[in-house]
């Protein structure tokens, strides 16, 4: 038998605590919200997402300051954060995961490609940032995957697994 994925330690350890979780995404434009969903039973612990790809979608919807974007760029830990709270607020969830970064080819707003930040706020929350070597699929993959793991890991450790 095969070891669990990401998602379905998400969904399991989520449905079991009664807890719920959103998304709010630019650079992976709705994927870690696929990833969540195609677990079987999510739609018990899966509130809903944003894909923020614009500023003013980030700023509207997810109440992301403009002073944060414009004084630390969209690409930043404050803006990650920022995201993440916004949509835990919008979709009344327990906790939410957010994503940006630059998936290339090129810089953006000087930032290199391949640089992202992630957040998870909730009962814990956590911010990481990669630098990701590889082409915009890469880029976007790899991201699903380590906010997956680094989501699947926290719910663990408060399990005590």
């Amino acid at each position: 038998m095969s070891s669990p994925t990401s998602a379905e330690i998400i969904v399991a350890a989520l449905r079991a605590s009664g807890e719920s979780v959103s998304v709010a995404e630019s650079l992976t434009a709705g994927g870690v919200g696929v990833a969540i969903t195609s677990v079987p039973g999510s739609s018990d612990v899966f509130v809903g997402g944003l894909t923020a790809y614009q500023s003013r979608i980030k700023e509207e919807y997810l109440k992301v300051p403009r002073t944060l974007i414009d004084e630390f760029g969209v690409v930043s830990e404050e803006v990650a954060s920022a995201m993440a709270n916004g949509a835990k607020e919008l979709f009344k969830s327990t906790w939410s995961i957010a994503t940006t970064g630059v998936a290339g080819p090129g810089a953006a707003d000087g930032v290199p490609a391949g640089t992202v930040w992630l957040a998870i706020s909730g009962p814990v929350s956590q911010t990481t940032q990669l630098e990701i070597q590889g082409d915009r699929e890469v880029v976007r993959n790899a991201t699903i995957s380590s906010a997956m793991t680094a989501f699947a890991r926290i719910l663990c450790s408060r399990e005590g697994k």
